[in-house]
């Protein structure tokens, strides 16, 4: 294989950047892309120098992959089309709206030996993978994403929407069974919740504590984990690693003194490096960072997350009505 044959399916918000990346390796050739808006499919082929697609099985007789970045409510049908039609898939998070549809998946990608990567883009943060180095028993982890209010993404609830970035880092992070877990929400601007926070606590004793909103006034994507003589703080949205742990010197009551050691990587782009990874995964059939079985794992999570918000609203219908 010479050239890569990748195609896009969805090309709104999202997937236009999709687009553009394939478009810059020289290793791909972007073939189409397609979308159920025609206007967009033709605006993106013409800034790309591809061809538009009104119909995206139309497209999948001439790639050898693609990119699904169409709504979440449509992963399952547009990936199961795509994996039928022998195309390795890059689906966008969450994989789906339900773990039996994920299982669906799973077993079709097995059953066709296709690959099929989900797209937790923030395992792809440059500030995230070389958080891997610092790293020796996280015992307790803080995430904070809160994001100003945006009309788009709302099919999904916060949880699915935002958190599941969080979920799948702290999954890969811990790597133990959840014990127990605490969580809230509430609806603020939509009919679905808006805001959430969920405590994890872990079989092996570490403690995860998950904060996201979609109704600030700011944007702030942060990741603290805190473990024996030393902490590790990560801005996503900065790129930055900050490691702090105590020095060999002493102040003048005795106490160490700080050591700190911050590296940035803003010239780094995390979805470029995603794509890459996927197109490599393609070319050389090996098993991607975040295949089907990990984002079921992150989806199965939000999914438990969000019945219990559920059933607490439920319980106190009167507050959240009143």
């Amino acid at each position: 294989m010479t050239q890569l044959r990748i195609g896009v399916i969805g090309v709104g918000y999202l997937g236009k950047f999709h687009a553009q990346k394939y478009m810059a390796m020289p290793e791909v050739d972007l073939v189409g892309v397609a979308d159920v808006n025609p206007a967009y499919a033709a605006a993106v082929a013409g800034t790309c120098n591809t061809k538009p697609f009104a119909d995206y099985r139309d497209l999948l007789k001439q790639v050898d992959a693609v990119s699904v970045v169409v709504p979440t409510s449509l992963h399952h049908e547009v990936a199961t089309a795509c994996l039928l039609a022998g195309v390795d898939v890059m689906l966008e998070k969450p994989m789906t709206t339900t773990l039996a549809e994920a299982d669906a998946l799973i077993a079709l990608a097995d059953e066709k030996k296709r690959i099929l990567q989900v797209g937790h883009i923030e395992r792809y943060n440059p500030a995230v993978l070389a958080m891997a180095e610092h790293l020796t028993q996280p015992i307790f982890i803080e995430s904070h994403r809160i994001h100003v209010f945006k009309q788009r993404g709302l099919d999904v609830d916060v949880v699915l929407d935002l958190m599941i970035h969080d979920i799948d880092i702290v999954l890969s992070l811990v790597k133990s069974p959840i014990a127990s877990m605490h969580p809230v929400g509430m609806p603020v601007f939509t009919q679905t919740t808006d805001i959430a926070n969920v405590r994890l606590i872990f079989e092996n004793g570490c403690t995860a504590n998950l904060t996201v909103s979609r109704v600030s006034r700011e944007n702030i994507r942060r990741l603290r984990v805190f473990q024996p003589h030393s902490f590790v703080a990560v801005d996503y949205g900065k790129k930055e690693i900050t490691v702090i742990r105590p020095g060999k010197e002493l102040d003048a009551n005795g106490m160490p003194q700080e050591e700190v050691i911050s590296s940035c990587y803003l010239q780094e782009d995390a979805l470029e490096m995603e794509l890459m990874d996927f197109t490599k995964n393609v070319r050389n059939r090996t098993q991607p960072m975040v295949s089907g079985r990990e984002g079921r794992l992150a989806l199965a999570v939000a999914q438990e997350i969000m019945a219990r918000i559920k059933e607490h609203a439920d319980t106190h219908r009167q507050l959240f009505t009143g």
